[in-house]
């Protein structure tokens, strides 16, 4: 056998795709909008089966918003569609007998849960962490949620913006002007999301597991958990962080400039890529000059030397700049919208977006991302589009040894 071979498996042996490093684990998802789905969206596309419990009738809230209003009457909004390729749907009613012991024997034959109601709900439902783990010892479960499960906040709903504001987020968002602001997208829900997928990744890691583990994740402390340099600054050295707009608050000049036709992002963070962007633009002689020769005197001029910058950017576009900065070894591009990014050969070409044709319940071909990295040289990729509400729940349960007249019973009883 090749080791190094991406399907190497034993003779006889269906070949294993090295691009699904979490084949054979199953994973329930019982979360709802952004910061759960889009842990366990990682989770699907590293090749869990993501099993999506969902309220009868409705789904998924997430199933009734986005910018199409006809998905979103079909209950297949953009913002589900976004955060669910591959998972499979069953409805259960977890205030109904039956609907509690379907999902504990799902629990059963599963490896992780995944929630993010308010701490408690799962425990008023009789199917809290300490419940579910008698039928399955060695169960992962991940609780996501604004504050966490204990604290004087942990009660209280939270919706990204929420978080972002009491993160300090938004403190530093805009500049002195227009700050606070909010991060242009769920920021706090996808930074939940991910570290939960981390945490439960970790937690599958662990080869000696004997027994389950109980994950915590905080939308507050996960996102003050990416601010790590500007909490820092105020944790070690004492300076308040303050919004300083597109400037970079450690070097100058680090920040966004005029050109002639739009914006250029600079980040000349050296000495020597300071004195490169002096070159390239025809003014050598600023390198030496005392307002901006040393890196602390940049700092303190920064509006001088933008103003010196861009009197000589704004002679010519911004497709001329950045090449000829990149060439000087000065990290510098463009400022791009999102059509634009998606539509750049850097992106395009590397399998961040994935196509599902005819996809069931949109009724067109539907393209949607997958996620930031490739495994042995490609994106990790799910198998299925997005799926409608419920669309699994019958095979779902025929797979757990429900017979079809014990599954039309529960239908009667409301329990699906």
């Amino acid at each position: 056998m090749n080791p190094d071979s991406p399907n190497d498996s034993p003779p006889g042996a269906a070949p294993k795709d090295r691009r699904k490093p979490l084949r054979g684990i199953r994973v329930l998802d019982l979360t709802n909008v952004l910061a759960g789905p889009f842990c366990c969206h990682q989770l699907a596309h590293l090749g869990a089966d993501v099993i999506k419990v969902e309220t009868p009738g409705t789904g998924d809230l997430a199933r009734q918003l986005g910018a199409d209003a006809e998905l979103n009457r079909r209950l297949m909004g953009v913002s589900f569609l976004a955060q669910n390729p591959g998972k499979r749907s069953i409805t259960l009613n977890l205030k109904h007998p039956l609907g509690k012991q379907a999902l504990r024997r799902l629990v059963s034959e599963s490896d992780v849960l995944v929630e993010n109601f308010r701490p408690g709900v799962m425990a008023r439902l009789g199917l809290g962490y300490d419940t579910l783990k008698q039928d399955n010892p060695r169960l992962i479960y991940c609780a996501i949620s604004g504050f966490g499960q204990d604290g004087p906040l942990a009660d209280l709903p939270a919706y990204d913006q929420i978080i972002q504001g009491m993160a300090g987020v938004m403190s530093i968002t805009g500049d002195a002007e227009t700050a606070p602001y909010r991060v242009g997208y769920p920021v706090s829900d996808t930074v939940g999301g991910l570290t939960a997928a981390l945490a439960v990744a970790a937690a599958l890691a662990d080869r000696d597991r004997t027994e389950g583990y109980l994950i915590d994740v905080s939308m507050l402390e996960s996102t003050l958990a990416t601010m790590g340099w500007v909490v820092s600054n105020y944790l070690v050295a004492g300076r308040e962080p303050a919004p300083m707009g597109n400037d970079n608050m450690t070097a100058s000049p680090s920040g966004t400039f005029r050109t002639g036709d739009g914006l250029i992002n600079i980040a000349a963070n050296k000495q020597e890529q300071f004195e490169a962007v002096c070159r390239v633009i025809g003014r050598p002689e600023l390198a030496t000059d005392p307002r901006f020769a040393e890196r602390q005197a940049r700092l303190q001029h920064r509006a001088a030397l933008q103003g010196e910058l861009e009197a000589q950017l704004t002679r010519q576009p911004t497709a001329h700049w950045w090449p000829l900065l990149n060439q000087a070894g000065v990290p510098a591009g463009p400022v791009y919208t999102v059509p634009q990014t998606l539509a750049h050969p850097q992106v395009a070409t590397r399998g961040i977006v994935a196509e599902f044709a005819d996809a069931p319940g949109v009724g067109r071909d539907l393209r949607l991302l997958r996620t930031g990295f490739k495994l042995d040289g490609a994106a990790p990729a799910v198998d299925a589009p997005p799926p409608e509400l419920g669309q699994h729940t019958r095979d779902i349960l025929l797979e757990l040894g429900y017979t079809a007249e014990q599954i039309d019973t529960m239908q009667a009883e409301k329990a699906l």
